[in-house]
Order: structure tokens, then sequence, then C-alpha cells
């Protein structure tokens, strides 16, 4: 995961947010814009404000630190354009007067930012659980990015990162700094196994155009936004190449198990999976909740959730190692003492 803007106090967030309001004003400038309002909208891994313009448009500006590198965030943009050209419904980026699609300017304390500026998407994120419907109607969306990203070919200026053993080894080293906070060291002892037993799996698996290419990598259900049943994505910023089964793995770790049967489904309707996938499927599932464990372990805030999810985090880890289906299941959480 990316870094992003570490922001763990609410003198911080002030302080950030202080700085970066010059910063997105003066980038606004260098835009064709008729611009008339700017609303700070969240912060994440980006710090986005929603731009409106005195001809009723809509648009994200974003601002990035440099914890990602130029070119990869040229990347994001250039798939973006890439999958809006292929009749997908994307936020696809806006270039500069400049003809730049990622402009670089200098905070006021020094640091180099980053800023594109997109589409803003109409829709909803949901508050409630989704219906069938928009469930399957997001597994069909999950196919139809991969069947398009697989048609887009980068040029030279294009970089972008790779999800598999290497990251996942450097979350795991950065989660030995941290689990202490959420973990016992018995706790600890099943994620390394389990991360041991996700390593091999990765390292045996075979990398294809059938299984292996561009892919969102963080399509959960903050990053979907509807219209009624009809499903978009939104935040491209960790797309880069992985496998198919990883992506799946991101987006059905948040729904529940007859969901996740729904969404594979959907899928299966647009863009066939191969072979025996589960075992698989299972290795990419456990990899990406360690991930997410691991992205918010530093942040003192989060230790509470943290530690509220281990029971269920544990019983799907014991499953995974002791080679018991967990996906599609229900399980009841354990405590590891």
């Amino acid at each position: 995961m990316y870094q992003g803007w570490q922001i763990d106090t609410d003198e911080k967030r002030r302080a950030v947010l202080a700085s970066v309001r010059n910063a997105a004003l003066a980038a606004v400038q260098q835009y064709d814009l008729a611009w008339k309002r700017i609303e700070f909208n969240k912060i994440s891994d980006t710090i986005t404000f929603k731009i409106e313009t005195e001809l009723d448009e809509c648009f994200l500006l974003r601002i990035h630190n440099n914890s990602r590198e130029k070119a990869e965030i040229r990347a994001e943009m250039m798939l973006l354009q890439a999958l809006g050209s292929r009749g997908l419904t994307v936020p696809e980026g806006q270039v500069s007067r400049n003809g730049e699609y990622v402009l670089e300017l200098v905070s006021d304390q020094g640091e180099t930012l980053y800023v594109t500026l997109m589409n803003w998407l109409e829709g909803e994120l949901l508050n409630e659980a989704p219906t069938e419907c928009q469930v399957s109607n997001m597994g069909q969306l999950m196919a139809r990015l991969h069947i398009a990203a697989a048609e887009f070919v980068p040029d030279t200026d294009h970089s972008f990162p790779s999800w598999g053993v290497d990251s996942f080894r450097k979350n795991m080293a950065k989660l030995e700094q941290y689990y202490p906070c959420f973990l016992s060291e018995k706790g600890w002892s099943m994620y390394q196994r389990a991360a041991d037993k996700i390593i091999a799996d990765l390292e045996a698996m075979e990398k294809h155009a059938r299984s292996f290419g561009l892919i969102h990598a963080d399509l959960h259900m903050e990053n979907v936004i509807f219209r009624g049943e009809e499903a978009f994505p939104i935040d491209f910023a960790r797309c880069g190449y992985g496998y198919y089964l990883y992506d799946i793995a991101g987006t059905i770790l948040g729904l529940g198990g007859t969901y996740r049967k729904l969404f594979l489904e959907g899928y299966e309707s647009v863009r066939r999976l191969e072979g025996d996938y589960v075992g698989p499927l299972a290795s990419m599932f456990v990899m990406f909740m360690i991930e997410n464990y691991c992205h918010h372990s530093s942040d003192p805030r989060e230790t509470a959730g943290l530690n509220a999810e281990q029971p269920f985090a544990q019983a799907i880890i014991q499953s995974y190692l002791q080679e018991r289906p967990f996906l599609f299941e229900p399980l009841e959480p354990i405590e590891v003492e």
C-alpha cells in the first residue's frame, strides 16, 4: 500500500490542509476552468478537492505527496484515458494549459507535490448492504476492466507498480515493526506462517495473459459508486500489475460469503476464470487482508479497530493454514492468546 499522507493527529491535519489549500489554489489556475467553487473532499492516499465551474461542470483535484513517483501517477492517468476510450465510465484525467496530466508544485514547506485533475463521476457510495444485483454488477464491472486494461499498451514513460511477492515481503517487514499493537506473539507467529504459505503459492503460480495483467488493485466498496444498480469504479491510485485473482480478492474481502459467490458469478458472466481457482483465490484473500492490516498498523487511531477484527482474521488464517475452506463458509471467531 502507498503511505500517502501520514496524518495521525488533528494538529497535523489542520497544518497539512492549510498548506495544501494554497497548492490547490495555485494548481487550479493552470487549467482552462471557469471555476467558481473549490470544496475540500477528503484525505486518503491523496488530498482531494471538488471543483465546480460556471458551466456546471464538476472535477476532482488530487494533491499527491511524493510517496508515489510522478511516472506512476502519469501511468494511472494514461490507463484511465485508455479505459474511457474503450467505453468504460471512469474518472478520466484533464490536461493543464501546458498539456500535462501531472503537475509538479512545491508546498509552503518546500515539499514536492504532484497534482492531477479528473472528471467528477456522479454517483453514490453505499451506506447500507448492497443488493444482489449491485454485487453481480460489481463483478461484471471488474471483468470489463480486466478485458479493457489488457488492450492497453504502455509506452516507456509509464511506470506501473507490481503487486506480488516483493511488495508483500515489504508489507510484512513493516508489519513486523507494528504488530505488537494488535497481535500477541502467538498471533504474529500465525501471520508469519500464513505469509510463508502465501509466498510459496505465489511463486508457484504462472504469469500469463489469462491470469496476470493491469488491475485496479483497490476496488473495495468505498471505491465503487452506484447509480441505482449500476456500478462505476473510482480511485485507481493503486493500479498496477498483478494477478486478476488478487484484484478479485481485494473486493470480496469486504463481502459476505453469499455475496462473494454472486460477485464471482457476475465476473464469470463476462470473463471466465481458469480451472480450479478457489485455492489461489484463498491465498490472495489472506494476502490482501494482511496487507490491509499492514497499511493501518502504524496509525494509532486504527488500533482499536485492528484489535476488534482479530478474532475473525485469526479464524480465517487458521482455516487457511489448515487448508480448510473459508471463502464461502461461515466461520466462528477465535481468540489467540
